[in-house]
């Protein structure tokens, strides 16, 4: 796209600090810090130093275009997100916006979990600055973009992290936003919707309006952004681009022998005698009571996993994967059928979800394991793997409020993944995870497969099903589509996301 010249946005040598005092932010903090070892606390040092998390960044954008803003986890995109956003005063530099700014943080952070999605748009437009009057124009419009049909009347605490970043971004984008900015907004968005949100992009551009993104999917920064910036350890190492940015970031991540994936031939059960069932679900049914009647939000699914395998969990937002994961970390109890673990579980149910914002990584990490049912002694055994895994230094002594969704990420994957546990749920908990982590994890996957665990990932990365999972299991409106081998479930589910895309293509040219 051409864009324009007119400048909407000037940074120039933006400087961001924060202080590395270690004074805990709350009595929580002391409660939980008596499961840590004393030789720990000695090597936290007492003196207060600043820490730039953003140092010299400069760039300008442009009316028109789509920025994008790539780098690793900790590079400083969230904080230069929230600098924009008026979030953070920068402590250095100087920035002019030309504009009103809109953002959205992750998925849909910000809603109340206890109001319906209805009464969540209009408390978000109202801390906006939006009127009433014209929430109540687009309000239908929200609705339907956001496609997630009756649920709109329910409490958002029913909703699938999918959910919440479809209605957050309809929000954000409905509301006439002279700047968008998106942090991370869409990991969770499946493919079908990342494409109406693509084109939604496009039209406001179109409108005159400016559009910042900051993610990690290469692939689609590629796709739709005029221009990438790269920031490492808070500086801007090259602006341009996109396909030429993208080359010069990935010659910089480690390359990482890939290990062979172990083969599996998965046919009926009776050819496999003589492994372990580590999973049985038999007609599992689970059910809501909406204000509209009951709702399935799973119905009628059966299968097994056995003992070593890895299994993708794949379909569309609202599918019902979410609420799968939580039916085996018995979060939520079935309706109807049965459930049958054997081993100790341990989930990732997005990124970091669980921990304690006011504490730090590591008195999380002890946290974590308590409500894991984890004893002290293995804890204190791998508390140093998880820490040197995760890849966050010394930002382990500090609240975990002041970390990127990536950190957030990098260390709840590491606590899951190394206290060993018999079952590992893994539910969109990588999508924000950078380029170099996501190779480290795919490998830690392999390992625990090797260690006869059994994995379960849910996510929208077709390619990363492909890569790390024996198996897939498609799931379609709370039931089984199709279930088998990985490559040959992503083949199928390609087709027919191909298919859908194709009719939805020419119903809008009938309109036209």
């Amino acid at each position: 796209m051409q864009t324009s010249k007119k400048v909407v946005v000037k940074a120039k040598n933006i400087g961001v600090s924060f202080s590395n005092q270690m004074q805990r932010d709350d009595f929580k903090s002391l409660v939980i810090g008596k499961f840590n070892r004393k030789e720990r606390r000695k090597k936290v040092k007492k003196k207060n130093k600043k820490t730039w998390s953003l140092k010299d960044i400069s760039f300008e954008g442009y009316q028109g275009e789509i920025f994008g803003i790539i780098g690793s986890n900790g590079a400083g995109k969230t904080t230069l997100s929230k600098v924009i956003t008026g979030i953070l005063q920068q402590d250095r530099g100087k920035l002019k916006v030309d504009g009103k700014v809109t953002a959205l943080f992750s998925f849909g952070m910000g809603f109340n979990p206890e109001l319906t999605g209805r009464e969540n748009v209009y408390l978000n437009g109202m801390m906006l600055g939006i009127e009433r009057d014209l929430i109540n124009q687009y309000i239908d419009s929200i609705h339907e973009f956001s496609d997630i049909g009756e649920f709109f009347d329910q409490p958002m605490k029913y909703y699938s992290s999918g959910m919440r970043a479809r209605l957050g971004f309809s929000v954000a984008s409905h509301l006439d936003p002279e700047i968008l900015i998106l942090d991370e907004a869409l990991n969770t968005g499946d493919a079908r919707f990342s494409r109406k949100a693509a084109e939604k992009m496009k039209e406001l551009v179109s409108k005159a309006k400016m559009v910042i993104i900051v993610t990690h999917s290469l692939r689609y920064a590629q796709r739709h952004c005029d221009r990438l910036m790269w920031l490492d350890k808070g500086k801007v190492r090259a602006i341009g681009e996109p396909k030429e940015i993208i080359k010069q970031y990935k010659a910089t991540v480690p390359k990482i022998p890939r290990k062979q994936r172990r083969s599996l031939q998965l046919k009926k059960t009776d050819a496999e005698i003589g492994t372990k069932t580590i999973i049985k679900a038999e007609n599992l049914g689970v059910s809501f009571d909406l204000n509209t009647g009951k709702f399935w939000a799973l119905r009628h699914l059966n299968f097994e996993i056995k003992e070593g395998e890895v299994v993708g969990i794949i379909g569309h937002n609202g599918a019902g994967k979410s609420t799968l994961c939580k039916v085996l970390t018995k979060i939520y109890a079935p309706d109807e059928g049965q459930i049958h673990l054997a081993g100790e579980t341990s989930a990732l149910l997005g990124y970091g979800t669980g921990f304690n914002p006011q504490l730090t990584g590591a008195d999380n990490i002890y946290l974590n394991a308590m409500l894991l049912g984890i004893p002290k002694s293995r804890v204190d055994e791998k508390y140093d793997a998880i820490v040197e895994f995760s890849g966050i230094g010394k930002a382990i002594h500090k609240p975990v409020k002041n970390y990127s969704s990536g950190m957030r990420s990098r260390l709840g994957f590491s606590i899951a993944a190394l206290l060993q546990p018999d079952i590992f749920i893994i539910d969109e908990a990588l999508s924000t995870g950078d380029l170099a982590f996501k190779q480290k994890a795919t490998e830690k996957i392999q390992d625990m497969m090797e260690l006869a665990k059994a994995v379960i990932i849910v996510s929208h990365s077709m390619s990363f099903v492909e890569k790390v999972c024996t198996r897939a299991i498609w799931i379609e409106k709370g039931e089984i589509r199709a279930d088998g081998d990985a490559e040959a479930v992503v083949a199928e589910y390609r087709e027919v996301m191909g298919a859908t895309k194709k009719k939805s293509k020419q119903k809008k040219r009938k309109k036209k």
